[in-house]
């Protein structure tokens, strides 16, 4: 392009930015490109696929280019070879550079695919001697990097990569440009015998290049948080469901104690029965189990409380037959049930009833925990929402549920606390009916409720 045509230059810059930042949101807002992306380890195939992705669609600007008159800023192939060879490396670079290459081949422009794979060389080499931070930390505003560059130098004088790999950029855009000011007819690329014009080209393509990685960079940074997010979650999740009061511990090994040598074998019983619920506890559990499970897991706990409480407990389930394969929170019943007890039951004088409840209800699962107990303190029935602040005496238990049924399901559950003085107390839980998928269905709602 010559010098009388700057006024074209400046324009197609400028258009040449717009294409960049929209390409690359285009592509991080589809799924299944950020997937590839983000890969630490890819097969090649995926890889192919994720070249496919980005170059696909500038192959399309270069066509428009050789085939629109004037038009341009389509035709990023240049620096679009040297992001590929910087992420995916040089033979994967080269491979996206003979596919940007190939409509400017077709339209006669044969040295358009040496210069491709030279990039590709260039810039993939680049990735190989440079950290991964260094490539996704680079900026477009290239008057900070040049300023952040001086000041470290005059301090601690080294070679920064970030600044390297801004001069390789401009360096080889003005070798491109020269080239094609030689051979106009064989390959493309903007040139201006004005040496400012020239200056503002090779400066723009390092501009050109750091807008997707900036863009893709901020999905990769979203990415990680929202794993960190996950993980914290599963932490969180982990100590609720490992929670188990202390007090239970020391009143069931007060009772082995006192039948070792009146009942040998219920004590016996109650150490296995023990010992399964400690096995449960510290083994590493799904935050998600089927109902079935979560039910014999809190027999093994009644059984050892009917034995020490001997007829002053009873015990009263109504499980509906089809609630069974239902996937509940692991442990979401232990603490409702010791709440029961231990504030219902124990302080009444001739025990009680704990009467558990399943069934479905509009396609909501209802679990419910009952006692005939000396109930609540005064003040009316006591109903709250899962978001709801749990009223004081309510137990840790009941606190332990809500916070794990707002963290799983957030507004999609339900905990419904009704409580009448002398007469006993009802927890409700009513949640969604969902299916464990591929042990992803915690990070899903998990991460959903956390936002």
């Amino acid at each position: 392009m010559y010098a009388n045509d700057s006024k074209l230059i400046w324009i197609t810059l400028l258009v040449e930015l717009g294409v960049a930042a929209a390409v690359a949101s285009s592509l991080a807002r589809a799924n299944r490109f950020k997937r590839l992306l983000l890969m630490k380890e890819r097969s090649a195939g995926e890889t192919l696929q994720l070249i496919a992705w980005i170059c696909l669609p500038l192959m399309a600007g270069v066509l428009i280019r050789v085939r629109v008159q004037n038009f341009l800023a389509a035709d990023i192939s240049f620096q679009a070879t040297a992001i590929v060879g910087l992420l995916l490396g040089p033979w994967w670079g080269m491979v996206g550079g003979l596919l940007l290459a190939l409509p400017a081949v077709k339209h006669g422009e044969f040295f358009a695919l040496g210069v491709n794979l030279v990039v590709a060389l260039i810039f993939g080499a680049y990735k190989r001697f440079s950290d991964e931070e260094d490539i996704w930390g680079f900026t477009p505003l290239i008057d900070l990097s040049l300023y952040r560059w001086v000041m470290r130098t005059v301090t601690h004088p080294h070679l920064d990569r970030q600044i390297f790999l801004l001069m390789l950029l401009t360096v080889t855009q003005f070798a491109a440009s020269v080239l094609s000011h030689w051979y106009p007819h064989r390959y493309f690329a903007l040139y201006s015998s004005y040496w400012y014009v020239e200056l503002l080209i090779c400066a723009c393509a390092p501009v050109v290049v750091g807008i997707p990685l900036k863009i893709w960079n901020a999905v990769r940074i979203e990415r990680k948080l929202e794993e960190q997010s996950r993980l914290l979650l599963e932490a969180r999740l982990d100590a609720l469901q490992r929670q188990i009061n202390p007090h239970f511990l020391f009143n069931t090994l007060n009772s082995i104690a006192s039948l070792v040598r009146s009942k040998p074998e219920l004590a016996r019983e109650m150490i296995v029965k023990l010992a399964n619920i400690l096995r449960t506890l510290l083994r590493d559990r799904d935050a998600f189990v089927p109902l079935e499970e979560e039910l014999a897991f809190t027999d093994d706990y009644l059984d050892i409380e009917v034995v020490r409480f001997g007829a002053k407990l009873k015990v009263v389930k109504d499980i509906a037959e089809n609630t069974l394969p239902v996937v509940v929170p692991s442990m979401v019943l232990q603490p409702l049930i010791e709440n029961s007890i231990k504030h219902g039951l124990e302080p009444r004088i001739g025990g009680g009833t704990v009467t558990l409840r399943s069934r479905i209800v509009d396609g909501m699962l209802v679990l419910e925990v009952e006692d005939d107990g000396v109930g609540m303190e005064p003040g009316g029935p006591v109903t709250s929402a899962v978001s709801g602040v749990v009223r004081e005496g309510s137990g840790i238990g009941m606190k332990n549920v809500k916070e794990r049924m707002q963290v799983l399901y957030g507004d999609a559950a339900q905990v419904e606390l009704v409580s009448r003085p002398g007469r006993g107390t009802r927890v409700r839980l009513m949640m969604p009916i969902a299916e464990i998928q591929e042990g992803n269905w915690l990070g899903r709602v998990g991460m959903e409720a956390a936002r």
